[in-house]
């Protein structure tokens, strides 16, 4: 069974920064397609990026130029790292794994920005 356990979310305020990270277990960073989604209370859950195992990336347009997302295969991790902070990015951020038709989801971890 795949786990996918969240890090560094927290509170901060407009125009900072945060960097989130997801921990993977049975080394499936390097095959899988990892992603970052989020869900504000109210809204669907939407993709915020994405990184296929050939290293290439996909991003929301509401986040590009500000989120960079990167992996590191030799550690198991996915990292998100979040620049310029606008309140509209407060939400519930996930890691997700996804081999087809295998998808995997962690528990979320809590982004909040103040304005």
């Amino acid at each position: 069974q795949v786990q996918l356990v969240e890090s560094g979310g927290g509170l901060v305020q407009a125009g900072g920064s945060l960097r989130l990270s997801c921990a993977a277990s049975n080394n499936i960073v390097r095959t899988y397609t990892m992603g970052w989604y989020r869900q504000a209370p109210g809204k669907q859950r939407e993709l915020v990026a994405a990184i296929t195992s050939g290293g290439n990336t996909n991003y929301a347009d509401s986040v590009k130029g500000r989120f960079t997302i990167s992996r590191d295969n030799a550690k198991n991790t996915v990292g998100l790292q979040m620049n310029i902070l606008k309140p509209e990015d407060t939400a519930v951020y996930y890691c997700n794994a996804r081999w087809d038709p295998q998808n995997y989801w962690g528990r979320g971890t809590q982004v909040t920005v103040s304005s």
